[in-house]
Parts: C-alpha cells; structure tokens; sequence
C-alpha cells in the first residue's frame, strides 16, 4: 500500500449481501481482519444489507427466473439512503447485472472481477492460463473471461462433469448454501479443482464467493485467489484513502 493521504474522510463502505449469508459474513470478516485499528473506533463503518431474499442469479440467467434487479437496485438504493460512499457486492454472479444496477445509483460500486483481475495481474504477473470455479452463470455470460482477456490471461472452465460437481458442492442438499462446509461439499471442490489442473491451469479463481469457504489454501498445490479477499483488500484501499 502507498501513503494515506490524512486530509482524506474515511469512507463508508456498504454492502448488498446475503447472496448467500455465510460468503458476506466472510467478507465482512476479511475487512475486519484487513484494517489496522488497535481499538474499536479505528475499524471501517460498513452497512451490510444481508437481504437473502433476492432472487437467485443464475436461476435468471439460465431458466429465465426471477430478475435479482430490483432486489438489487432496492438494497443498493438503501445503502446510499444510510450513507453509504460506495458498494461491494460479494456475489460474482450478481455482476450480470452490474452496469444496470450502476444506472439506477449515485455512489460507485466496487466490481469484484476487476478486482480480482488486478490482483492476478500485479501479484501473478507472468500466469497466463487461471481455472476458474464458479457458477453455471458466472461462466456463460463471460464475465471472467471479459476482464481477464484485457491482461492476456486465458480462462479456462472445467469440463461438464466437475462443473455439475461444483453446482452440486454449492447448491447441494449438503452444500455450501445449506452450511456443508467438511465432507461432501469439500471433496467435490477439490475434485473441481483437479480437474482444472489437469487441464493445464497455472492459478485457481474461487469465482463464487462461497468456494473459498471449504478450501484451505495449504491444501492446493497451485495459488488460489479467492475473490472475496481481492473484493476485500479493495474495499479496504477505497475507504482508507489508499491506493496499490
């Protein structure tokens, strides 16, 4: 990190959540641990809408269910309401929908893609195939492929079988969503990750921010880059005045 400018307000950081409950439990955690405070009073104010009704993105992609959209538009209208400087949304498949929701608000939104983008390309300069976990959604409409393609990094997806591992490791009846996270839901993300491995991948994308939730990186033999840590350790910068 580079110098904080001290003439700069701290901003408030708010958050659309519940997408699901546990992954912006994880990130509010990831910001706690990421700023420096010695009594409670130096720690960020986030407001957190953990608002888990919103319609399940990529039930919205695929089977043309219900939009997030106005869920989205409503949580981020509230956030601004309780003056909030800027939103993260710890739901990379949310971002379907990132540049209309954008439309609809005053205050930034922090993309997490980018994010994690920019982390690979200052930390992991010199990789240039990433496997990427994620949901069904996320992979379709591109959205890994679109901010990675600009650093010359190739996105490669699992194949059939260890993608229908991963839905069922995250939306399982003993899955992530239904709070698994030993057993079942592990061992399936760890047969996912193999898989891309094999396939010829130099780094692991959590793109779904409730994989990281039941990987242990010592446990991985290649880096992994979960994208909550990357939605984080931006979050951070932006309300502290600090800039990589």
């Amino acid at each position: 990190m580079k110098n904080m400018d001290k003439s700069v307000k701290e901003k408030v950081i708010g958050i659309i959540g519940g997408m699901g409950p546990a992954a912006t439990s994880d990130l509010l955690s990831k910001i706690i641990e990421l700023t420096k405070a010695k009594k409670d009073q130096d720690h960020i104010h986030v407001i957190v809408d953990n608002n888990s009704k919103i319609p399940d993105r990529t039930q919205a992609i695929f089977n043309d269910g219900e939009s997030p959209l106005p869920a989205l538009i409503e949580s981020g209208k509230m956030l601004e309401r309780a003056q909030s400087d800027f939103i993260i949304i710890p739901c990379n498949t949310a971002h379907f929908f990132y540049d209309e929701l954008k439309r609809h608000l005053k205050i930034p939104i922090v993309h997490i893609i980018r994010e994690v983008a920019r982390k690979i390309h200052k930390e992991f300069p010199n990789i240039r195939k990433v496997g990427l976990l994620s949901t069904r959604g996320t992979i379709k409409v591109g959205l890994y492929q679109k901010e990675l393609r600009g650093f010359g990094v190739e996105v490669i997806k699992p194949d059939e079988k260890a993608q229908d591992m991963i839905a069922e490791a995250i939306f399982g009846r003993e899955g992530i969503k239904s709070g698994y996270l030993e057993g079942k839901s592990k061992k399936l993300i760890y047969n996912a990750i193999d898989n891309l491995i094999n396939k010829g991948a130099e780094l692991i994308i959590g793109g779904c921010t409730e994989i990281p939730l039941v990987v242990d990186l010592k446990t991985v033999s290649l880096p992994f880059v979960s994208s909550n840590q990357a939605l984080a350790e931006s979050a951070v910068k932006t309300a502290k005045g600090v800039y990589a």
